[in-house]
């Protein structure tokens, strides 16, 4: 075992998760012992006791407790080699790319981080994103497995803090576009309720879901918070089906599958929020539009607008619909310069 140990956080590491700057420091540490030494009040910045989640700044002093020989190990060298094919898929995706920003178009279906039985996902890939930097760039925020479109990842650390706290301050916006069961009314209108999160059936908690409640119930629901979407129905065929622009205003877990499911137009392809059960008020039942369409998930991240970490100036980027979702966008008749790029300015 180590003795205690009093680390002073230094400038580079300042606005980080005090969970992630201590694995940074001892990659070993496992997150639940983590999470063990904040509940027992081992784990302390400035004296006082802290949660996984809280930050750690420039010249605070963290107390870390006795650790065992085994946690002391320096990281491992990364055993896994990306593949050529691999380095220019994710080179591929690049649609943005200056000193301090990376910004990808990420395909549906590739997981930003990994998980259980995942093998094959942004993170570990970002070697390939290097290019003329010392370090990988690093992930400040997340978008689904299933879900497309933008996401961006900070080249310096300094970055990394700055976008870090935009994101987590709603300091930037960001708008969706999907293709939803039946037709959303009033065409501009919002989606405020409580998210409270159901575990899943598997041994890791597998097939987590977000049950929607009334707003009046959050403060009485253990683990419930409040969300609010803005949606604008775009385009429709008939009463079948919708082209709709979302714009989260709060970023809760599966937040816009688990509104239009609960306004009654759960996006085209989601099994977890339209399975056959879920009533819809288009044609049918559930989130399959049947026929030429995709049974892929047809939620996509269209634009996302942000202050640069560095020059400060505002960036806007745009990425193009993934070729699931374009094909059905084709058998629709519709295209994508058909929309305002921001359908909710009169809302501001």
């Amino acid at each position: 075992m180590s003795g205690v140990q009093m680390i002073t956080v230094t400038e580079d590491d300042a606005g980080q998760r005090i969970d992630r700057w201590l694995r940074r420091l001892f990659p070993h540490v496992s997150q639940g012992r983590i999470e063990k030494m904040c509940r027992k009040g081992e784990l302390r910045l400035d004296g006082g006791r802290v949660k996984a989640s809280s930050r750690v700044e420039a010249g605070q002093t963290v107390r870390v407790p006795p650790l065992p020989a085994s946690d002391l190990k320096p990281a491992e060298a990364p055993s896994r080699r990306i593949s050529d094919a691999d380095a220019k898929m994710i080179r591929g995706c690049v649609i943005y790319k200056d000193d301090a920003v990376i910004v990808l178009n990420k395909p549906a279906g590739l997981a930003v981080q990994g998980g259980s039985g995942t093998t094959k996902h942004v993170d570990g890939l970002s070697e390939a994103l290097k290019f003329d930097a010392e370090e990988k760039p690093r992930l400040v925020h997340r978008l689904d497995k299933d879900t497309s479109g933008v996401l961006v990842l900070a080249r310096t650390r300094q970055a990394a803090q700055a976008l870090t706290a935009a994101f987590r301050h709603h300091a930037t916006r960001k708008i969706y576009w999907a293709l939803v069961a039946g037709v959303p009314t009033p065409y501009l209108g919002e989606i405020k309720c409580g998210l409270v999160k159901a575990p899943g059936h598997g041994k890791s908690g597998e097939g987590e879901k977000m049950i929607a409640i009334h707003s009046n119930e959050v403060d009485s629901t253990p683990g419930a918070k409040r969300s609010h979407t803005q949606y604008a129905t775009l385009y429709r065929v008939a009463s079948r089906a919708a082209w709709v622009a979302m714009e989260p205003i709060t970023g809760r877990t599966h937040q816009l599958r688990a509104h239009m499911a609960e306004i009654g137009h759960p996006i085209a392809g989601d099994g977890k929020y339209g399975g056959s059960g879920q009533e819809n008020l288009g044609d049918g039942w559930g989130a399959q539009l049947g026929g030429i369409i995709s049974k892929k998930l047809h939620l996509h991240c269209r634009r996302m607008a942000f202050e640069h970490p560095t020059t400060k100036k505002p960036l806007s980027i745009t990425a193009p619909l993934p070729e699931h979702m374009k094909e059905s966008w084709d058998t629709f008749g519709w295209s994508e310069d058909l929309a305002e790029d921001d359908p909710f300015e009169s809302l501001r």
